[in-house]
C-alpha cells in the first residue's frame, strides 16, 4: 500500500488529499464528502479501507481550502454549492486521468450526504470517465436535472430510521436512467453509527464498485 499526501490544484482552488494506491488495483474510487466534512471523516475513512482491502485505490479529498471550510462553519453555504462541488470533482477526476499514478485506473465516485449530490452532477458530465456511484446516507437530488444525465450505474445507501432522506433518494432514484438500486439499511440512522451498520455499508459499497469498474476494465472480481 502507498499513501500519498497530496495538495492538487483545481481550476479554482488547490485542495489537500490523501492518495492511497493499492499493488494491481481494480480501480480507484474518489470520495465526495459533504455537510462540513473533511478527508479525516472516520466513517469515509472506514470505507475507504475496506475498499483498499479489496485492491482499489482511493483518493480522499478536501473539496474546500481552509478558508473557505471556515466560512461554511459560519454560514453553512457552500456545503449546498452543488456547482462548486462539482465543479472541484471534475477538476479531481481530469487530474486522476493525467497522473501516471492513476492514468490507466477506472474511476468510482463515493459521495456522503451534500457529496452525493455533488458528486452525480460530476458524474454526468464525465460519462466515459466515472464508472460508478455509490451514495452513503446522501442528498442525490441535489444533483436536479443532471440525474437524467448520468450513466454510471449508482448505488444509493439510506438507513432505514432516516425517513426524509428516504424519500429523497427515492425520487432521485426515479430520475435516474442509468442502472441504478437503492439499498435501506435496517435500524440505521443518518451517520449510520449503530453497531454493524457502517460494516454493511462498507459491503454494499465494495461489491458494487468491483462489479463495475472491474467490468469496465474487463476483468472478473
Amino acid at each position: 500500500m502507498e499513501h500519498h499526501a497530496l495538495r492538487i490544484a483545481t481550476h479554482e482552488a488547490t485542495l489537500e488529499a490523501d492518495l492511497r494506491l493499492t499493488g494491481a488495483a481494480r480501480g480507484i474510487v474518489l470520495f465526495a464528502h459533504g455537510s462540513g466534512s473533511s478527508r479525516f471523516s472516520p466513517r469515509n475513512r472506514e470505507v475507504a479501507e475496506q475498499l483498499n482491502a479489496a485492491r482499489l485505490a482511493t483518493l480522499l479529498v478536501d473539496l474546500l481550502t481552509a478558508d473557505e471550510a471556515a466560512i461554511d462553519e459560519r454560514t453553512r453555504q457552500l456545503r449546498f454549492d452543488i456547482g462548486l462541488l462539482a465543479d472541484r470533482l471534475v477538476d479531481l477526476t481530469d487530474w486522476l486521468g493525467a497522473d501516471e499514478r492513476t492514468a490507466g485506473l477506472n474511476v468510482g465516485y463515493f459521495g456522503a450526504s451534500t457529496g452525493a449530490g455533488a458528486a452525480l452532477a460530476a458524474a454526468a458530465r464525465r460519462p466515459e470517465t466515472v464508472r460508478a456511484v455509490v451514495s452513503r446516507g446522501g442528498r442525490p437530488d441535489l444533483a436536479g436535472p443532471a440525474l437524467a444525465q448520468v450513466r454510471a450505474p449508482t448505488l444509493l445507501i439510506v438507513g432505514g430510521n432516516d425517513g426524509a432522506v428516504i424519500d429523497l433518494n427515492r425520487q432521485a432514484l426515479a430520475m435516474l436512467r442509468s442502472e441504478k438500486q437503492l439499498a435501506i439499511v435496517p435500524g440505521a440512522t443518518h451517520l449510520f453509527a449503530e453497531a454493524g451498520a457502517l460494516d454493511t455499508v462498507s459491503s454494499l459499497a465494495r461489491e458494487w464498485l468491483l462489479r463495475h469498474l472491474g467490468e469496465a476494465l474487463g476483468r472478473t472480481t
